[in-house]
């Protein structure tokens, strides 16, 4: 899904300290493999998968298998099942449109991921897309509460030395973004692999094409619109 950025988005006129990014949607699209696994666990459970589908993105499996509520099952084996299948499935894992050009437009010590995935995980999605991983990553086994909690992104600022009003969070689905939100940070839509669009007020785009980053002397980002 492409969008016309508006160039009168007031996150264009502030200077921030650093960028925050999810990865499964936001960095990488692996909807197919994160579908294919999750359809087929809960059909085996009797939920009725598209539906289910919809409510997923963006939490730990951990979170969403409790959520469920399935008498006599084993949260974490059920996730660690759920695991091991993303874990063999990387077939199809490609990059959001533009997302490593824009990462390697940031300074070293500037940007960060937070994802609902384990490291193991997200090590491995983001190799087959074709990602470094920054020095500083926040995965799942890394916090104590997930999405929407924003403890993720307040450690990633933390670990960046930067305050969490300073950073954009990069996010896609509603679990993050509200983290983003519940932080006091500025957020970012990408709607890369949305079907149906979200409502939001903030910025949403479809790929990092559609902005670029302005460093200025001392190092501070900010964001403009298109390619500079």
């Amino acid at each position: 899904m492409h969008s016309r950025v508006p160039p009168q988005n007031q996150i264009f006129s502030q200077q921030f300290a650093a960028f925050l990014f999810d990865m499964d949607g936001t960095l990488v699209n692996s909807i197919a493999v994160v579908e294919r696994v999750w359809r087929e666990w809960a059909v085996a459970n009797g939920i009725e998968p598209n539906a289910f589908l919809q409510r997923i993105h963006g939490m730990r499996a951990s979170e969403v298998i409790r959520r469920e509520a399935i008498p006599g099952l084993d949260v974490d084996e059920q996730a660690e099942m759920i695991l091991r299948a993303e874990m063999d499935d990387v077939d199809g894992i490609v990059q959001i449109p533009g997302a490593g050009a824009f990462l390697q437009s940031l300074p070293a010590g500037k940007w960060a991921i937070v994802t609902s995935a384990v490291r193991e995980l997200a090590e491995r999605r983001l190799a087959a897309a074709g990602i470094a991983p920054p020095p500083v990553m926040i995965c799942a086994e890394d916090v104590v509460n997930g999405k929407p909690d924003p403890e993720g992104y307040r450690k990633a600022a933390e670990k960046l030395g930067v305050s969490p009003q300073d950073c954009i969070v990069f996010e896609d689905a509603p679990a993050g973004i509200q983290a983003g939100e519940n932080m006091g940070a500025s957020v970012v839509v990408i709607n890369a692999t949305h079907s149906h669009p979200i409502e939001t007020p903030h910025l949403s785009i479809g790929g990092y094409g559609e902005v670029n980053v302005i460093i200025d002397g001392k190092g501070g980002l900010k964001l403009a619109t298109g390619r500079g």
